[in-house]
This record gives C-alpha cells, sequence and structure tokens, in this order.
C-alpha cells in the first residue's frame, strides 16, 4: 500500500465491515485498554481474523471478564499496564522486549476523558495529559524496537482535541485554571502531535503513525460524565453543525472502525502523520466548532517537535 487509497467505508462502517475478507492469521498486535469498550471490540475483531492479539490493561481479572466471549483463529493473551503510573508503563514495556516478539500494528487506545476536578497520575501529572499522553509516550518508544519494518501505530484521539491545543508552558494546570474538556483537549491534541512526530522519526524504515478519532460512542470512556452533562455536549455538539445535521451516536462496532482501518486497511500515505474520522483522512478545518477535521495546530510539525522535546523533560528519559 504505497498511495492513498479510494474507500468505500464511512461513518456507519463497523469492524467487521472493514475487515470483510482479510486475513490476519499472520499479524501481531498490541492494543492498549482492553477492559472495556473500543478496546474488548477491536480485540475481538482481530482475534476473529486470526491476528495474535497482546492486551494491554491496568486491571487484568477486568480485562479477562470483558474479553471472555472472544473467540476465534487468533489469539488474545494479556499483560499489565497502568498508563497512570510511568514504573507500571516501564515494567509492561520491558516485559514485552524481554519476550522480543514483534508486532505489526500497536493501537493506543486507552484513555480517561473529563475528568471532573483536577487529579494527578502517581507521578504528579495532570490525570488526562498523563494518562494519554505520557503514558502511551513512554510505552511505545520503549517497545518501538519491537514494532516491525512496514509497521504501523494508531493513537486513539477525538475530535474533543478542538477544545485545545496543547500548553507546554503549563501542562499540568499548575498556574492556569482547570476545565475537564480542556485537560481532555489537551491531551487529544497531544496524541495527534504524537503520531505526527513519531511517524516523521520512524518512517525511513516503513513504520507510518497516524491518530483517529473513533466517533461519539457511549462507552466508560464518558464514565465522569453524568446523564446531564452528556446531553449539554450533544446539544453543544448539534449547535457547531450546519442546519440540517445533527449529531448522532456510533455503535462500538462502528467507533472501532476507524483503528482497524487505519492499521490494516488505509494505504500508506493515509496512514503517515494524518488525523483520521470515519475512516478516511480529515481535512483540515477552520471551523471553531468541536466536530468534523483537524484542527492545524494539532498537525503542526514544529508543534509535534516541541510537544516531543517537553514529553521526554517531563518523564526523564529522551527517545
Amino acid at each position: 500500500m504505497d498511495t492513498i487509497t479510494l474507500t468505500r467505508f464511512g461513518a456507519t462502517s463497523t469492524t467487521d465491515e472493514v475487515l470483510d475478507s482479510i486475513d490476519l492469521s499472520d499479524k501481531r498486535v498490541l492494543v492498549t485498554g482492553v477492559s472495556a469498550g473500543l478496546g474488548v471490540e477491536t480485540a475481538r475483531v482481530l482475534v476473529a481474523h486470526g491476528a495474535h492479539v497482546v492486551g494491554a490493561a491496568r486491571d487484568l481479572d477486568k480485562a479477562r471478564r470483558a474479553t471472555a466471549e472472544i473467540d476465534g483463529p487468533g489469539k488474545l493473551e494479556f499483560v499489565e499496564c497502568d498508563l497512570g503510573s510511568l514504573a507500571s508503563v516501564r515494567a509492561c514495556a520491558d516485559a514485552l522486549d524481554a519476550k522480543g516478539e514483534k508486532f505489526d500494528v500497536v493501537i493506543a487506545n486507552a484513555g480517561v476523558m473529563a475528568v471532573p476536578e483536577k487529579r494527578e497520575t502517581a507521578d504528579g501529572f495532570e490525570m488526562q495529559f498523563g494518562t494519554n499522553h505520557l503514558g502511551h509516550f513512554v510505552l511505545v518508544n520503549r517497545v518501538v524496537g519491537l514494532i516491525k519494518d512496514g509497521g504501523r501505530l494508531v493513537n486513539l484521539s477525538s475530535a474533543g482535541h478542538r477544545y485545545s491545543d496543547v500548553d507546554l508552558l503549563d501542562p499540568n494546570f499548575e498556574t492556569t485554571e482547570y476545565t475537564p474538556f480542556g485537560a481532555y483537549g489537551r491531551s487529544k491534541t497531544a496524541n495527534i502531535l504524537f503520531a505526527v512526530e513519531f511517524d516523521r522519526r520512524h518512517k525511513h524504515r516503513g513504520v507510518r503513525a497516524t491518530a483517529v478519532h473513533p466517533g461519539g460512542i457511549q462507552t466508560e470512556l464518558g464514565r465522569h460524565m453524568s446523564e446531564g452533562e452528556l446531553q449539554a455536549l450533544v446539544d453543544r455538539l448539534n449547535a457547531s453543525q450546519p442546519e440540517g445535521q445533527s449529531f448522532a451516536w456510533k455503535t462500538i462496532p462502528q467507533g472501532a472502525a476507524t483503528s482497524v482501518w487505519a492499521g490494516f486497511v488505509a494505504g500508506t500515505d493515509e496512514a503517515g502523520g494524518r488525523y483520521c474520522e470515519d475512516c478516511h483522512v480529515a481535512d483540515i478545518s477552520r471551523d471553531p466548532g468541536i466536530r468534523g477535521g483537524v484542527q492545524a495546530y494539532a498537525l503542526d510539525p514544529d508543534n509535534a517537535t516541541a510537544l516531543w522535546a517537553k514529553s521526554e523533560e517531563m518523564v526523564g528519559e529522551t527517545f
């Protein structure tokens, strides 16, 4: 896959439709967050198509219960990884490196959203930035030698990146006012910028990275939001749309479709340093609304390089 491919998929496509007739029996995939929602669905469809999935989760008992009905010709195994603790992330990476088994695709799926008040990870980072970005930043960079030439990294981002650019002067909200979606927006922009810079650094060996927006899905990710807060969010989404268009929730199989599309179906140019939604590359948007397209700051290469350097400084490790 050397060029952008034409796609017949869209917002309502499911994981099974995207991977229809595709044999993944020779593929090995690392997926974070396999204890709920999109992570479970991603693992399910990959195993159903023959892939060997290594599922990372903070709570392995919960992950085993959530995936108990997964069946297929592939294989699912687990590794413990709490993205809110760099000690746990490094132990996970060390265990994977010690085994030395290569990955075709890494899907950085796990995350937290809209934490109502400022909280910190075990290392003192703001919870959403620390978990969604820094945890994956360390994990992926520590296992990068396991990603095969020609492999892919898929970072789960969100249209929520449109709430905020990253703030490299105050990533932990030490001097600026904390807001749940402001913090979420920073972390989701960071997921995109990480993919941009990772792609630049590793495309010389065919390893490409992309970020994806799964769409609006009702999963555990929204556990910090009340029913009223969810409805208020939907109202804001609808207000940002052109007349005659309205927001619609996706099913979980529809939500995970763009992840597997980016990992296994998209052409090389689609999978490299891009932001994708609804199984296609998103256009740059200058609309201030919070749905559709990608903000230019999230794809800016200088912004991506600066975030990488700041992230290394924060975690005390150079990659």
